[in-house]
């Protein structure tokens, strides 16, 4: 029988198609059928560990023609495909074994690791939370957790996993510390951070890896010469790393050292035959936006999206993205919302400020000027609301999912629902730490929560909803010269960040139109043209009065986290305010996308 008869499955696993990702599990025969595969299995193991990699792998390709769901001998393949560096066929098998044996610890643990790899993190946070139910008293399993809700931006949560391990193996590990003191520092705790990092290298001087955590704390917090200090000292037992050149770069671009900057990710390039990865590419167009060398700079954000969409495997989700939105358009009508109730308002507890926006549309300026009001703190990035849409359906008891759930909220039993909801998510945000005593407010800024408009004024009936507004063009521009993968992905390419921005917009225009909303848009070009005004508007909107401090907005020591980080530090400056101009011919192909927004929102393309 030819091969084309027996295609070979495009995974790379070497099996046939029948027999991998294409197999059809129901027509599997029973385990018991293969037990006379069992020696093979284990004389593929023992190939294995011996390094006899070739003869491993012929054991395993012939135990699993036969018997393709022998958890052991996929575990060895697996292996040996992740150690050639067949990415697709190792994750095609570690997931086999895992579907197969969803109690495998060691399995479960090796698939998280390879979709946080990936940075699949809410697919990995699926496995690791698995993780711990398995073996709850396993440091690794805590640690795992520990890394992925840290890179989820869920550091409160990471750092209970952090000391979850600590407590549970009873030591001081150096890299342990160090993820702790990077979990901090997303916390704004930097002198924790910092005397964690202090003690971690203390212990262990020779990991890279914390000593270029340790640089990057110093340079978010605005300490440059402690940066730099780290960095030199690493340069002298790493001189070619391009981890440590990646933060100079940083550093130096900080510091208004461009062309130093483009040096050192010059060196890079050398080192790695010409080739920037995504990040050092991300950063260079920057420089090269700073320097005016526009058209350079967007060829350095085109190819570093082309190059993070390769390797993430990331693109566009656009059906699920379709599929939502149009569902959330369907739901919240005037009709229905006329009939569904509202939750009630506590006054015992401080209440959210919605900053809403598109990511990279001054949300991250808004928070920082209003939490430097004495009654107003920065809950930053809370992702509640989304956590919200996932669990509602077993909060109110529903077989339906989110939106429709909702229509639980008609029935005798559910009528204090969205009470429940609003408690859950206020009850969170006190677990967070980051109310004080004298917070009246508390921000809430996750991108693209205007996506839930209608869940949030249900639940916060009087909350203010702040959405800022800027050029759809600059909007692009931003999208396309950062890495974020809010939005199903939307901004892994130019044409679907813009889609994504329309189709977000025409939602907000459909809630507007069919419900009453606390709703106040304010453009990021008022924000920055004229300060004062725009801050006492926000502030009467809110219901506090005008503090001077918010006008110092770069004082405010807190800690950002967001790619706005060092801008935020920094006095306004008009040089962001319709960027697009310099990146006119780049961004023809989505302006027919957007020219409706554009003009509706009282813009024009120059």
């Amino acid at each position: 029988m030819s091969q084309t008869a027996f295609p070979m499955c495009p995974c790379g696993s070497g099996l046939r198609a029948a027999r991998c990702c294409s197999m059809n599990a129901a027509a599997m025969p029973p385990a018991d059928s293969s037990r006379h595969l069992i020696p093979l299995v284990e004389r593929a193991v023992t190939a294995h560990r011996q390094g006899a990699i070739e003869t491993a792998e012929r054991l395993c390709l012939d135990v699993l023609e036969l018997a393709p769901d022998r958890p052991g001998a996929l575990t060895v393949l697996y292996q040996i495909r992740r150690d050639q560096g067949n990415h697709a066929a190792a994750e095609a098998l570690i997931r086999r074994v895992v579907t197969l044996d969803p109690n495998n610890f060691a399995a479960t643990n090796e698939y998280a690791l390879l979709l946080l790899g990936k940075g699949a993190i809410h697919e990995a946070e699926v496995q690791a939370r698995n993780a711990v139910r398995i073996a709850p008293q396993n440091p690794q399993a805590h640690n795992l957790m520990g890394m992925i809700t840290t890179e989820a931006q869920r550091p409160l949560v990471g750092e209970y996993h952090y000391r979850k391990v600590l407590e549970l193996s009873g030591g001081r590990d150096p890299i342990l510390l160090a993820n702790l003191a990077w979990n901090l520092k997303n916390q704004g705790r930097m002198e924790e951070g910092r005397a964690l990092y202090q003690e971690s290298a203390a212990a262990a001087p020779d990991i890279r890896q914390t000593m270029l955590g340790w640089a990057r704390l110093e340079e978010a917090d605005r300490k440059f010469d402690a940066a730099a200090a780290i960095l030199d000292g690493m340069a002298e037992k790493w001189p070619n790393d391009p981890g440590q050149l990646l933060s100079r770069a940083v550093l130096l671009g900080r510091t208004k050292k461009t062309d130093e900057a483009l040096t050192t990710l010059d060196e890079i390039a050398k080192l790695t035959e010409g080739r920037l990865g995504a990040n050092e590419l991300a950063e260079k167009g920057r420089l090269l936006d700073q320097m005016g060398r526009y058209d350079a700079a967007f060829e350095a954000f085109a190819e570093g999206k082309r190059i993070a969409r390769e390797l993430s495997g990331h693109a566009y989700l656009d059906g699920q993205a379709d599929n939502i939105i149009q569902r959330l358009g369907g739901f919240f009508t005037a009709g229905r919302l006329g009939t569904l109730p509202r939750a009630t308002v506590r006054t015992d507890v401080a209440q959210p400020i919605f900053v809403l926006g598109f990511p990279r549309s001054g949300t991250t300026l808004m928070e920082q000027t209003l939490s430097a009001h004495p009654k107003i703190v920065a809950g930053d990035e809370l992702p509640l609301i989304n956590d919200l849409t996932g669990l509602m359906p077993r909060m109110l008891n529903s077989p339906l999912g989110y939106p429709e759930a909702l229509a639980e909220l008609w029935m005798g039993d559910q009528r204090e629902g969205l009470d429940n909801l609003r408690d859950y998510y206020l009850q969170k945000v006190g677990q967070m730490g980051i109310l004080t005593p004298e917070a009246a407010w508390f921000t809430d800024k996750m991108p693209l929560n205007e996506t839930h408009l209608g869940l949030i004024a249900l639940l916060f009936p009087e909350a203010p909803l702040i959405h800022v507004i800027r050029h759809p063009l600059d909007i692009m521009v931003s999208a396309v010269s950062n890495h974020f993968t809010h939005g199903f992905f939307c901004a892994s390419a130019l044409e679907t960040a813009a889609l994504h921005y329309v189709r977000v917009m025409d939602l907000v225009q459909k809630y507007r139109s069919e419900m009453a909303l606390r709703y106040l848009p304010v453009r990021y070009e008022d924000m920055v043209t004229d300060q004062e005004s725009t801050v006492r508007l926000v502030l009467d909107f809110v219901g506090e009065t005008f503090d001077p401090g918010c006008l110092q907005f770069h004082e405010n020591q807190r800690y950002a986290r967001t790619a706005s980080y060092a801008q935020v530090t920094e006095p306004l400056y008009a040089s962001s305010r319709f960027r697009y101009k310099n990146y006119r011919r780049h961004l023809e192909p989505v302006i027919p996308i957007l020219q409706g927004h554009i003009e509706r929102l009282g813009y024009a393309v120059d």
